[in-house]
């Protein structure tokens, strides 16, 4: 089953975010049982060759692969589809003509007063020109993800009608961000977890699934029983430091 239709089913999707540019730890993280990678191209220094470079490893391992994009620039979203992302995570959606704009960009078709995928049938996800263009169309519309990023004041002003624009796969709380936004120091703190859960409200009663990061993987139940469903936890960092800070440990050298 694609990653699309595995989000859009409402079964429980874990990812974990991938913070250095570097191909190999696509490799070693595709091998780790996860359902997906998401590369992290707003807070980390990935240009365009880097993702071009992770993708293709991501697929040479047959692990769906998101791109978190810089911006919701039409050429970010252009770029990490053309190199043969699954989908992209969209930071910074205020309102819901940000997210038909998102929408837009990440699909082909007419134009509609909005800017559409432009067509080259040279990328990678095109096959590098292998594809008739009525296949590829096909099957760009069957497999993009287009995931709009909730972190702001102003797009919880919208949220009902965000959540209910045709053609987003699913909202994603960004959680932390939303903390500065509310002007809070704790993603815990109550108004965080009030805005969040609002959010998850908007997306189920719009039929929209609803992602979100948490700073500990032992929240996945309770949100999931409020009805979240897709959740990237944790970075290649995280896994980094906690791997030598528990050899440390293990080895009886802690302190």
């Amino acid at each position: 089953m694609s990653l699309k239709r595995l989000i859009a089913s409402g079964a429980t999707v874990l990812g974990t975010f991938i913070k250095t540019p570097h191909p190999h730890v696509v490799e070693v993280l595709a091998a780790s049982g996860l359902d997906c990678l998401c590369l992290d191209a707003e807070h980390a220094p990935f240009d365009r060759g880097d993702l071009d470079l992770c993708i293709l490893a991501a697929r040479a391992a047959g692990t769906p692969v998101l791109v978190r994009t810089p911006s919701n620039a039409p050429h970010h979203i252009l770029n990490a589809l053309d190199c043969g992302a699954d989908g992209v995570v969209v930071p910074h959606v205020r309102s819901a003509g940000e997210a038909r704009a998102l929408v837009a960009a990440a699909h082909y078709g007419p134009g509609g007063g909005l800017e559409r995928r432009g067509y080259a049938g040279s990328s990678r996800a095109a096959g590098y020109g292998t594809k008739p263009i009525p296949e590829h169309l096909a099957a760009s519309a069957a497999r993009s993800i287009v995931i709009a990023q909730i972190e702001d004041r102003e797009a919880l002003d919208e949220i009902e009608a965000i959540a209910a624009v045709e053609g987003l796969d699913a909202l994603f709380v960004g959680r932390i961000d939303l903390t500065i936004a509310l002007g809070c120091t704790s993603p815990d703190d109550p108004a965080v977890i009030a805005a969040a859960e609002r959010i998850v409200a908007a997306g189920r009663a719009a039929g929209r699934p609803v992602g979100m990061f948490t700073p500990r993987a032992g929240d996945v139940p309770q949100w999931r029983a409020r009805g979240a469903s897709l959740f990237l936890l944790a970075s290649d960092h995280t896994f980094l430091r906690a791997g030598a800070q528990q050899l440390r440990h293990d080895a009886q050298l802690a302190g």
